[in-house]
């Protein structure tokens, strides 16, 4: 079990490198073809929660969906020397320099992290190191780790019923109390557990509610060896009273 530490919602560059680092790809040798297809299905999940600069991530679906194209003529694109031209080259070359800037970036962090660790008061002294287990080992992820479980529980989600009168509606107020009172009975708890079988509305909003709850500091998020899932609780030491009442959706 790993605890991570969430950064803010990144860009589709980031898509990439996750797709790549994932499946263990060669960077200098994209396989286009099923990158673009699951790089459009993240897209379309991305758009059900409304995440900021969606926008980004549709430009950059649009350029691999021509690379993609290009790949598939039957004749080679050939530059002024009559070499073959590789679509993917523009790209390449935009991930592998994005890659020197985020590992430039991360060393500065890291520096930083080794000399806060050389004073034995204030963050170091505070409840904070008591929050994950010994056997939590703390690493980076972002949002696109926790999607492919949102992609699980809304794909297995029931249709929607169109014929209520009523329909159900859920606020990230509501939500955000509905996890409190389910994190405050047990300990760690799966999100598939928490959503499946829920509707997509619930799904939805419960999702964009553990993760401000994470940006503000309330739950800790954890990953395992378990496909398409991730695991939520309460950051030890946070007064937070339960809240029972019929307008909390559960």
């Amino acid at each position: 079990m790993y605890k991570i530490r969430l950064h803010q919602f990144e860009g589709p560059l980031d898509l990439l490198l996750f797709f790549i680092r994932r499946d263990e790809l060669d960077i200098h040798d994209i396989p286009i073809s099923s990158i673009a297809d699951e790089f459009l299905e993240y897209v379309t999940y991305m758009e059900e929660v409304d995440l900021d600069g969606v926008g980004d991530f549709l430009y950059m679906a649009a350029v691999l969906i021509n690379i993609k194209a290009r790949l598939l003529l039957p004749s080679k694109e050939l530059n002024e020397e009559g070499d073959p031209i590789d679509p993917r080259a523009e790209l390449i070359e935009r991930l592998l320099e994005y890659v020197r800037f985020k590992e430039a970036a991360e060393a500065l962090v890291d520096k930083y992290d080794d000399r806060a660790e050389k004073f034995t008061r204030g963050a170091s002294s505070s409840g904070m190191n008591s929050l994950s287990s010994p056997e939590d080992e703390l690493v980076d992820a972002t949002v696109f780790d926790l999607i492919s479980a949102l992609r699980k529980v809304l794909t297995e989600a029931p249709d929607e019923i169109f014929h209520e009168i009523a329909p159900e509606s859920y606020s990230l107020e509501e939500q955000q109390l509905f996890l409190k009172n389910e994190l405050l009975i047990g300990e760690r708890t799966s999100f598939v557990g928490l959503a499946q079988t829920r509707s997509k509305a619930f799904i939805i909003t419960t999702f964009l509610a553990i993760l401000e709850m994470a940006r503000l500091g309330e739950i800790n998020i954890f990953i395992s060896g378990e496909p398409d899932d991730f695991f939520i609780e309460l950051v030890a030491g946070k007064p937070i009273e339960p809240i029972l009442g019929e307008t909390l959706h559960e």
